[in-house]
């Protein structure tokens, strides 16, 4: 897989404050990054050096394969960004902010600012007055400017922020859309689990200026999940049985008699009686496992991500 962006002990400070400290993240091409953390964790200070907007106190960013330093024009001339809110012409209406945002960059011709429009589905409001548009459809109409020159690359600083239940579904369905019909590579910063949890499938965990764990999605639900926390007195016999007697190897062996089992959830008792037919005596068994929210709680050390 092609590495789209790559930081390496990233850290910025102001005087003695330390703002962003020693980030190392990876965005691989095809990734929707969630990049999440509570308001102050350091987001934005990151998506800002990201885009060269401010310089790192230390560390190096790449781009592409190519470091940033040296390589902005061309790293930027793949990327569309907002970053905090989108300003725009509210007199004037969606095509001409675009047509003179398109002008202002150099960027291609005016068939560009249609396309950009349709996809994020704000092409029959294009002649309406941007003042009269909705939160919603001022979001939608960032993306289109983001889009204007056919990124590989978004980078979006809380897209949903403000947005009502009805605005956060469309604009994650929007995203998905963008990522499935046009290949873009999306790294988005939120302090909402919820609304991360639906999109991404690889999660950055910031806290306090540090990246306390990079994680693909897949791997957050294992750990996540409900289980069957069994205490046993051979954890190694008893998951020989487990595939034997029940057909499953949906289970961990945390050692010193710990096992967990995920499935069969509804059947402790059997799972218990077969164990025990078998040789195998349960110390313990219980129902365990942890929301997303929990285990975004144990890494900050209880503070919450909302």
């Amino acid at each position: 897989m092609k590495t789209i962006l790559q930081t390496s002990r990233l850290t910025k400070s102001y005087g003695a404050k330390t703002v962003v400290s020693d980030l190392n993240m990876t965005v691989q091409q095809g990734d929707i990054y969630g990049f999440l953390g509570q308001n102050g964790a350091g987001k934005t200070t990151t998506l800002r050096m990201i885009m060269g907007l401010i310089r790192p106190s230390a560390g190096e960013i790449e781009l592409f394969g190519t470091p940033l330093h040296g390589n902005k024009n061309k790293a930027m001339e793949r990327i569309g960004a907002i970053i905090e809110y989108p300003g725009f012409y509210l007199n004037l209406n969606a095509a001409d902010n675009l047509d003179i945002h398109r002008r202002m960059m150099g960027m291609g011709n005016r068939e560009s600012i249609e396309e950009a429009l349709e996809a994020v589905g704000l092409l029959e409001a294009k002649h309406q007055k941007v003042k009269q548009y909705s939160l919603g459809m001022k979001q939608r109409l960032g993306i289109a400017r983001a889009l204007l020159h056919h990124p590989e690359l978004l980078i979006l600083d809380e897209p949903t922020n403000g947005l009502d239940p009805g605005g956060m579904k469309e604009m994650r369905q929007l995203f998905l859309e963008l990522a499935r019909k046009r290949g873009i590579t999306f790294l988005i910063s939120s302090h909402l689990l919820s609304e991360i949890e639906q999109l991404a499938n690889k999660i950055g965990i910031l806290h306090r200026g540090c990246l306390l764990e990079e994680i693909d999605y897949e791997t957050l639900q294992k750990k996540t999940r409900n289980y069957l926390d069994l205490n046993v007195t051979d954890e190694k016999k008893a998951a020989f049985i487990l595939e034997q007697k029940l057909g499953t190897t949906d289970y961990v062996i945390a050692g010193s008699g710990g096992l967990r089992l995920y499935d069969h959830l509804d059947r402790p008792d059997l799972v218990s009686m077969l164990l025990a037919q078998n040789g195998v005596g349960v110390r313990e068994m219980r129902l365990a496992g942890d929301s997303l929210e929990d285990y975004f709680l144990k890494l900050t050390g209880g503070e919450s991500s909302a």
